[in-house]
């Protein structure tokens, strides 16, 4: 049986060679023996939320931009939302830390009544055959640490990668202030 990463943080280690990755804190959605799916949280586009889905931009958290979710099927769209903790859930189904997907067809105003607080929309996702996260794992590509809802919605995707890393143990901590290129510190 395969450990679940699911509601976890994938993050790149500061010599991750793959441009997709390079850099990205990936929330784990989903993990078991047949792969994995999850979001980069870090990697806005230039695209604001208004111009493709206007209903949503009260909705959206800062900054109110489409996330690149990944490599993987960049013209799919996955919304990730929070509701109050009293609400019962206003989406399709639930995630790992409180997390629902949200389907862009329904109403805003609806969904913020019933208690969604807040969106966060990706295009794209990063996606992991049966077996190749752990062999990515094993081999030292990343760093598993504990996700939280928060990071999801996290107003500044720049300082995201530190701000795991800082709260993330002193074994970590180091990384925190990593500049982006050692050679020239």
């Amino acid at each position: 049986m395969v450990r679940s990463y699911a509601g976890q943080l994938l993050v790149s280690r500061p010599d991750m060679v793959d441009p997709n990755f390079d850099g990205t804190i990936t929330f784990l959605l989903e993990h078991g023996s047949d792969g994995a799916v999850g979001v980069m949280l870090n990697r806005p586009s230039s695209l604001p939320v208004a111009d493709p889905f206007p209903g949503w931009v009260d909705l959206s958290s800062p900054p109110a931009m489409v996330f690149q979710g990944g490599p993987v099927q960049t013209n799919a769209i996955i919304a990730l939302g929070r509701h109050r903790r009293d609400a019962p859930p206003a989406a399709d189904f639930e995630l790992p830390d409180g997390l629902v997907s949200v389907d862009l067809d329904e109403q805003p105003t609806l969904l913020a009544g019933a208690g969604l607080l807040e969106i966060r929309i990706f295009a794209g996702y990063a996606g992991w055959a049966a077996g190749q996260l752990e062999g990515e794992i094993a081999t030292g590509a990343w760093w598993v640490v504990p996700g939280f809802a928060d990071d999801v919605f996290y107003p500044d995707p720049d300082t995201l990668w530190r701000h795991v890393m800082g709260r993330s143990g002193k074994e970590f901590r180091w990384f925190a202030n990593l500049p982006s290129d050692p050679s020239v510190n």
